[in-house]
């Protein structure tokens, strides 16, 4: 594939992202109550746990159930290390739940995940998230 690739002219890092599709926005994802899903993780930790089962199994069924709604997958990280290795460990929790979800018959043009940090924040709100939590969001439809 990236013979073929190469050889139209058309480099590996041209290409988009496949969970990140163009013109699909998560801004303002967090200020939605409704069809939000809160998936916990361990601290220091991306793995996602059986507690875990109950709030993906949720978000599924929603996701399956209204097929044209993209979803984002905000990964959250608090004071676990300093402010790389927080993002980065945000990061790597939607790219789980990212996956999880695309193993499970939700298509990846319909998902994308960002890391969030409040030590990146301007303001902070009062109803932060939980500082180890992916929380997943059924976008209004189109």
């Amino acid at each position: 594939m990236k013979r073929l690739l190469l050889v139209l002219g058309i480099t590996l890092a041209a290409l988009p992202a496949l969970a990140q599709p163009a013109g699909f926005s998560c801004v303002g994802a967090e200020r939605l109550e409704d069809d939000v899903f809160s998936i916990a993780f361990p601290r220091g930790s991306a793995t996602l746990t059986e507690a875990a089962r109950s709030p993906l199994a949720a978000a599924i069924e929603a996701a399956l159930a209204a097929p044209e709604r993209n979803i984002c997958i905000l990964g959250h990280a608090g004071q676990e290390g300093g402010a790389n290795t927080s993002i980065q460990l945000a990061a790597q929790r939607a790219r789980a739940v990212s996956q999880a979800l695309a193993e499970r018959g939700i298509g990846v043009e319909r998902l994308r995940a960002e890391a969030r940090s409040a030590q990146f924040s301007p303001t902070v709100r009062a109803a932060e998230p939980p500082s180890r939590t992916v929380t997943i969001v059924l976008m209004p439809p189109p």
